[in-house]
């Protein structure tokens, strides 16, 4: 307990020292967005010949510092009877300033790991239908198995992350997946192997696909392709736009990507036993179950959340 003492004396009529005045006591101001509170107390006798004034406060993990909130994404920044810029405790802005560079350190993982597998998957594609024409003919047929494939692969993805989502992740997996349903502690979480998973069937079917001809690894190295483009858009759209593990520019401004964040926010939520399991089709999910309604107020605010902050940049 850290206490300061100031004291004016002024001179004024003795009388007055005997006059009796009755305030209230100031009430103790209260921050919520700070975990230990501090409280100011002042007391003045303008009829006295004396005044006098003392805070009193309170700090367990040394000084104070000014962090800036609208850095932190609060959902207060943009409230004009806030200042976006507070006093913290210095151990509340290292726990912040270390969850910054956890976001930084998956940012850098996902930019590279995204950089990678597009780069290897244009080269491949490039070069697999370069050698397959070496013989001056078009394998049409092969061309149009690794085109549908990359698309019904990409599409059935969904249908099998929803399935997996509530029969394996929340049932038999919830000790791996119930790393992402608490607080994350550092830049990963268990739940991320779930990624690693996912992306050994894709490097098989490619690698197959690649280093061999014919309609049957043409119609693998699509299904391989389509499975890589899923987990790349579903990365940037479930950890970056709605977790917010990175920032992702304008997608969060695409109305229906908005729409997909609030459905699967509603799945954290539980407010329709954990429904929806998928996260593209996941509005789709909460229409069958009665959940529009939730799904506009969630939408809507996000949307406001959004332009708070927009409006105090």
């Amino acid at each position: 307990m850290a206490a300061g003492l100031s004291a004016a004396v002024t001179s004024k009529p003795f009388r007055s020292f005997f006059s009796s005045h009755h305030r209230p006591n100031p009430t103790p101001i209260f921050n919520p967005l700070v975990h230990h509170q501090r409280i100011a107390v002042g007391v003045r006798r303008k009829t006295g010949w004396l005044s006098v004034s003392f805070v009193l406060g309170e700090q367990k993990h040394g000084e104070l510092q000014v962090v800036n909130r609208e850095e932190e994404g609060s959902e207060d920044v943009g409230n004009p009877n806030i200042d976006p810029r507070i006093l913290i405790p210095a151990h509340v802005a290292e726990k912040l300033a270390r969850k910054r560079s956890e976001r930084f350190t998956y940012l850098v993982a996902a930019v590279m790991s995204s950089f990678g597998i597009t780069s290897m998957a244009v080269m491949a594609v490039y070069y697999r239908f370069s050698w397959q024409m070496e013989g001056g003919e078009v394998p049409l047929s092969e061309m149009f198995g690794t085109f549908a494939l990359s698309v019904g692969a990409a599409v059935g993805m969904e249908f099998w992350a929803r399935w997996a989502h509530r029969a394996l992740w929340h049932a038999s997996l919830w000790h791996m997946h119930e790393s992402h349903h608490r607080p994350r502690e550092g830049a990963f979480e268990l739940n991320d192997v779930f990624a690693i998973i996912n992306a050994v069937p894709a490097i098989a079917l490619l690698s197959y696909g690649f280093f061999n001809k014919g309609l049957v690894p043409g119609l693998c190295f699509g299904a391989g392709l389509g499975i890589t483009v899923f987990g790349m858009a579903y990365m940037f759209v479930h950890d970056g736009l709605v977790h917010k593990r990175f920032q992702v520019g304008p997608i969060a401004n695409v109305p229906y990507f908005r729409k997909v964040a609030a459905a699967h926010q509603l799945h954290h939520s539980e407010k329709f036993q954990g429904v929806p399991y998928g996260l593209f089709l996941g509005p789709k999910e909460l229409e069958e179950v009665g959940g529009l309604e939730e799904l506009e107020k969630e939408i809507n605010r996000r949307i406001k959340s959004s332009k708070r902050v927009d409006e105090s940049q």
